[in-house]
């Protein structure tokens, strides 16, 4: 099976771990991995911050990039539903309207893609220690990828896992809310790493690098002793 790789602006230029991890654990699971060098930001900070038209030319040239690939898998619940929105972005064109509808249809979140497509429940992995999950807000309410990644990581061997209270509370960074609404996002990402710590976890998964650049900033910042990972370095574990 192909997968072209949809890597993300975040997991390009500050978290390349997570990028390293999603190929070598779907290599493992007998994907062959491709790679567009010419894939750009899928215009969703511009588009969010009302910039439509600018955002529709880097729209345009990711469903150029994507048009001939099997299936697109990214490591961002929030990037694959921005693609999920093209079609609707381009309704009012039926050329584009239709190619970014071809482009929703065959573009996965890395969980939602292991579980719903290869039906793999156990990849293998293994981590010791105590975790909870930060289910990002775009992933469970635009996407509606929430049990995939429960599925996988409830079959990591050695991993405790405990439920993070008020998971569903935004950690507050939203893309560009968290530089226009600084002090508001601040105090929301406060509460977050606070319920973290109720956990006692000595992990806390995500699957979106934003929100895990976000909250792992801040438990830095206040020196707290919880490593931050991502789902795809965890099933990456062995």
């Amino acid at each position: 099976m192909k997968v072209t790789l949809f890597a993300t602006c975040l997991v390009d230029m500050f978290q390349s771990n997570v990028g390293k991890a999603t190929v070598e654990l779907l290599e493992r699971l007998g994907c062959e991995i491709i790679f567009p060098e010419s894939q750009v930001c899928c215009g969703q900070p511009a588009y969010n911050s009302g910039y439509v038209r600018e955002s529709k030319e880097a729209m345009k040239r990711m469903i150029r990039t994507f048009q001939n690939a099997e299936y697109v898998v990214s490591p961002s619940g929030s990037c694959v539903a921005m693609f999920k929105e093209y079609p609707h972005i381009f309704k009012e064109d039926h050329e584009w309207g239709l190619l970014a509808q071809q482009l929703a249809e065959k573009t996965y979140e890395l969980t939602q893609f292991i579980v719903d497509v290869l039906h793999i429940e156990d990849v293998g992995a293994q981590l010791n220690g105590k975790a909870t999950y930060h289910t990002s807000c775009h992933m469970t309410r635009l996407l509606g990828v929430k049990s995939a990644p429960m599925i996988l990581l409830n079959n990591v061997k050695g991993l405790e896992y405990t439920e993070l209270p008020g998971k569903e509370q935004c950690c507050g960074f939203g893309g560009t809310f968290s530089v226009k609404m600084a002090q508001i996002s601040e105090q929301m990402v406060d509460e977050k790493v606070t319920h973290v710590e109720e956990t006692g976890a000595d992990y806390l998964i995500g699957a979106d690098a934003g929100c895990m650049m976000n909250i792992g900033g801040r438990i830095d910042r206040t020196g707290k002793p919880i490593k931050v990972m991502h789902i795809a370095e965890v099933l990456n574990s062995r």
